[in-house]
């Protein structure tokens, strides 16, 4: 389904010599592909016996740049896409493969839907004080990123050109040296 998108993939540049892999692809209602993910290093896991402070990745979240536009059934609008949306996106991303197995079972997902509730506050306030500016090459060139760690891994959202914004998370790998380029062979990313 990465294949249909009309704009391009971004992921970790040739630095990184790491696994690669496909994350989730979303399309809209219409079959439009609005954004996915390109994983790097271990694929995330909330397996039990996997211990999440030790795993290493680091997830590029491709967000195809669009105006307001009508809604798939016709009944509202959709508001354009913007770095807000990768920020969004990927600390979705990070929460989703976040779970705190200390917890009781029954405050989990009060955890879960707090944790859901700040992550979007603060990509909605991509100015505010949560974030700091973290500047990264992509396709060669510095940009401007908002960064935000936290205890469960980091967030980063960003632009690269007129066509696709850009989010990323991991953890135990440090976003200050990473680099983005836009994918040239999806095949790289097979597995």
């Amino acid at each position: 389904m990465a294949e249909a998108a009309q704009f391009p993939w971004y992921g970790l540049d040739e630095a990184f010599s790491g696994r690669r892999w496909v994350g989730q692809v979303r399309t809209g209602l219409d079959g439009t592909v609005e954004h996915g993910a390109m994983g790097h290093g271990e694929e995330p896991s909330l397996r039990f016996e996997t211990n999440p402070a030790v795993q290493r990745f680091a997830v590029v979240v491709t967000v195809a740049t669009r105006p307001v536009r009508a809604s798939a059934d016709g009944t509202g609008v959709l508001d354009a896409t913007s770095g807000a949306s990768a920020a969004w996106l990927a600390g979705s991303g990070l929460l989703s493969c976040t779970w705190p197995t200390h917890m009781e079972r029954a405050l989990r997902q009060a955890w879960l839907d707090q944790q859901t509730d700040i992550a979007w506050d603060l990509a909605d306030n991509l100015g505010g004080e949560g974030w700091s500016t973290l500047s990264l090459p992509v396709d060669g060139v510095p940009a401007d990123f908002h960064y935000r760690e936290s205890d469960y891994g980091w967030v980063l959202a960003g632009t690269a050109g007129d066509s696709v914004h850009l989010g990323a998370y991991g953890r135990g790998l440090s976003a200050y040296g990473l680099g983005f380029s836009a994918v040239k062979d999806l095949t790289a990313y097979s597995g």
